[in-house]
C-alpha cells in the first residue's frame, strides 16, 4: 500500500516532457519503439502536463488510394497524443503502473487531405486514474478524446481512447 502521494504534476513528469520535446530524442524514440510512426513522419507539436498535440503529414507514405490520409495513420497520431500524456504521468513512478489501450472509437467528419494535428487536453484525468490505481492497487480506466484538425481549424476526426492503468506489486 502506498503511504505518500505525489502531486499530479511531478518532477518526473516534467523530466519526461522536457526529454520528449527534444526533437532529436523524440525521433530516436519513434525509430526505436514505434518505427511506423517514425516513417509516417509523425511529429510532436507540443506537450505539457495537461495537453499534447501531435501532427501527421499528408505524404506518399500516409495517403490511401482515395487521396486522403489513411485512417491508420490518423489513429496512430491520435493515440500518441493520449499516450504521451500517459507516459509522462507514469515516468519513473514507484510502484510502476502498466498502461494499455482497451477500447477505441473514431468519428471521421472531413476528408483528411493535408496535415492533421491531434490534440488531447485531458492530462489531468489521466493523472487522476493513475493516482487512483497507485493508491488502491486496482486497475483503473479513463476515456480521453483526441481531436484532429486541419490547417483551417476544421475538425477532421475525433478519437476516443480508453486507457487501463494497473499498479504493479512492489518488488521485494
Amino acid at each position: 500500500m502506498i503511504t505518500t502521494h505525489e502531486p499530479l504534476a511531478t518532477a518526473h513528469t516534467s523530466q519526461f516532457l522536457k526529454s520528449i520535446r527534444n526533437k532529436t530524442k523524440f525521433r530516436f524514440f519513434l525509430l526505436q519503439q514505434l518505427p511506423a510512426a517514425f516513417f509516417s513522419g509523425i511529429q510532436l507539436v507540443s506537450a505539457d502536463e495537461d495537453s499534447c498535440s501531435v501532427s501527421v503529414p499528408f505524404t506518399w507514405f500516409t495517403k490511401n488510394p482515395f487521396r486522403s490520409t489513411y485512417f491508420a495513420c490518423l489513429s496512430m497520431a491520435a493515440e500518441m497524443s493520449t499516450g504521451v500524456l500517459s507516459m509522462a504521468h507514469l515516468h519513473n513512478r514507484i510502484p510502476r503502473v502498466s498502461m494499455l489501450v482497451v477500447h477505441m472509437e473514431a468519428r471521421f467528419q472531413k476528408k483528411a487531405v493535408g496535415a492533421v494535428i491531434f490534440n488531447c487536453s485531458q492530462g489531468h484525468a489521466i493523472s487522476e486514474a493513475i493516482e487512483e490505481s497507485r493508491r488502491t492497487g486496482t486497475g483503473q480506466t479513463v476515456t480521453v478524446e483526441s481531436v484532429g484538425s486541419n490547417k483551417e481549424g476544421e475538425t477532421v476526426a475525433t478519437f476516443s481512447f480508453t486507457w487501463s492503468f494497473k499498479a504493479k506489486a512492489p518488488q521485494t
